[in-house]
């Protein structure tokens, strides 16, 4: 088999330059396309030069006009309805890391997922998703035992939503083995005792942290945290890139990273 023909969507943005050089430098992989917004002031330019890599080839353009094997794509909720109509077009498989996508969106996706492969995943981190899962065995097995749910998400100063999507992901895992159905953003002032029906979520951004999560599960006398640190961006594209040499050749619907790393 060949190298996996590949397009980068929101190729413009910090996380799209280390996936063109990451690309770049796996022999599996053939970076064909790079895309971003229209509006965007590097347009036509090589993306290789963007990313000092030298000439790749490879302009930055406003959509993909041929079929490749996976799209994957970082950018913005405002770009997800434009890009999931593109991938019918041309019938490419697509590596969703988006977050902040609205509830019409989610539908648009579960909708073009029985026409083309799709794999959406709120963070691409192996790491990250190994915590998930092992956030659902601990709620699971305390899920009759009284336990406290918060989970505390630290992120960069520019990232523009909160909770995480990464947290928010992390809070519907635990409440669909535990059955909590109120979320708690924060705290202030008089609030009352905590409810045992709650889920309580903590943003934090500050500097240039590139990602924690930790969830706490309490319990009379006892503690379990699972945290998950990220030390490099780079885990983010890695997954990414693992996701798309799974996704690229598999049939119509829709995928995460539980697949990729098979648990």
């Amino acid at each position: 088999m060949g190298q996996i023909t590949l397009a980068i969507h929101g190729a413009g943005g910090r996380m799209g330059q280390r996936l063109i050089v990451l690309t770049r430098a796996d022999s599996e992989l053939a970076l064909c396309a790079a895309v971003d917004n229209s509006k965007h002031s590097h347009l036509g330019v090589d993306v290789g030069e963007m990313a000092g890599l030298g000439s790749t080839g490879v302009p930055l353009s406003d959509s993909i006009s041929k079929k490749v094997d996976a799209v994957i794509d970082f950018s913005s909720p405002q770009a997800t309805d434009k890009l999931l109509a593109n991938c019918l077009e041309i019938k490419s498989a697509l590596v969703l890391a988006t977050t902040g996508l609205s509830e019409e969106q989610v539908q648009k996706i579960h909708d073009a997922s029985q026409f083309i492969p799709i794999l959406w995943s709120p963070n691409t981190g192996l790491a990250v998703n190994v915590v998930m899962k092992l956030a659902q065995l601990a709620a699971k097995s305390l899920a009759h035992q009284d336990a406290d749910v918060e989970i505390l998400e630290r992120h960069h100063r520019f990232k523009v939503d909160a909770p995480s999507g990464t947290a928010l992901k992390l809070g519907e895992i635990i409440a669909q083995e535990m059955g909590q159905t109120k979320y708690q953003h924060g705290r202030h002032g008089i609030v009352g005792e905590r409810t045992h029906g709650e889920i309580g979520y903590h943003a934090i951004r500050v500097g240039d942290n590139p990602g924690e999560h930790t969830i706490i599960f309490a319990l009379q006398g006892e503690l379990l945290e699972i945290t998950v640190r990220v030390t490099n961006r780079d885990c983010y594209a890695y997954g990414a890139l693992a996701a798309a040499k799974y996704i690229a050749h598999k049939p119509p619907g829709l995928y995460n990273m539980y697949d990729v790393l098979g648990i």
